[in-house]
């Protein structure tokens, strides 16, 4: 009986846990707190992977990204498309890229191995007390500001400097002279396939690593208004440029809070990994484009 018991169960450690759900819809919100959360899994590979995945989800951050973007493509689509289906479109890619990279990652030796079963386990709800609350939140908030906010200053201070100085180090008041400006231009080449290979716009995504709705000021900052923004991009290109920044790297705090559950490697291979996604992702659409 017992033997024909643990041989009904194998199924259910076929399946993937579920307690990979609760990270996922945080993460809706804030990457960081949907990272954090995947603290509640046990096995090592699943909160790993989850880790991984969660930022796929867009967040509030990306909100100002998606209703600029969206502006852009209603205008290019001259009436035929509206905005108001492309913020919910932008979640259902983002719920696609986690389920496919998911899949890919399992087929690989680092995550292989039988999921944990989803077991949930309620405990006895009581009222906290004040002491304990403050208490608690005391030392979650010491350790972001010891551990995440480190790097996050850091950040800003680095991409202050390379929008403010140029290469003799000089504070300058136009942006096309900073350094930020120059490193852009050497990466704008690899963006030319995917439809938006503008120095301008490849400065905006790189300052948006330090906080995602930095984009939107940084577009507005170095075009002037939508209407140059719309001018420089066609409508494939917009919704390119749109995946693009739905899919690319999390923002320094969100690197920071991969750093420290898993260490500077797994942060570094979640920044690339998923660039080098997002940039697939924009280079599929904007071909595809290319062809209606």
């Amino acid at each position: 009986r017992d033997v024909e018991r643990s041989r009904g169960l194998g199924d259910v450690y076929k399946r993937q846990s579920g307690k990979s759900f609760i990270p996922l819809l945080i993460s809706s919100g804030c990457g960081i707190p949907g990272i954090m959360a995947s603290r509640t899994i046990e096995q090592d590979n699943d909160r790993r992977l989850t880790i991984m995945t969660a930022t796929f989800i867009p967040c509030g951050a990306k909100l100002p990204v998606i209703a600029l973007m969206g502006g852009v493509i209603a205008g290019e689509a001259a009436g035929y498309a509206e905005s108001s289906f492309i913020a919910p479109l932008m979640y259902f890619i983002g719920i696609a890229a986690v389920l496919i990279s998911a899949i890919i990652l399992k087929k690989t030796k680092m995550f292989s191995g039988k999921p944990a079963p989803f077991v949930m386990e309620l405990p006895n709800y009581r009222m906290p007390g004040a002491k304990n609350v403050v208490h608690l939140l005391w030392d979650k908030a010491k350790d972001f500001l010891q551990r995440a906010f480190t790097v996050i200053f850091i950040a800003v201070i680095a991409i202050w400097f390379l929008q403010n100085f140029d290469t003799g180090f000089n504070m300058i008041s136009d942006s096309q002279n900073s350094i930020l400006a120059k490193i852009a231009g050497m990466l704008a080449p690899i963006f030319v396939p995917v439809g938006f290979g503008d120095w301008r716009i490849v400065t905006a995504l790189v300052s948006g690593f330090m906080a995602k709705e930095s984009v939107v000021s940084t577009l507005t900052v170095l075009f002037g208004s939508t209407a140059a923004l719309q001018g420089s991009l066609t409508l494939t290109g917009a919704a390119s440029l749109l995946v693009f920044c739905l899919l690319y790297t999390p923002c320094a705090a969100a690197i920071a809070s991969v750093k420290r559950e898993l260490g500077g490697k797994w942060a570094i291979a979640v920044a690339v990994g998923q660039c080098v996604i997002a940039w697939l992702a924009a280079f599929v659409i904007y071909q595809i484009g290319m062809l209606f």
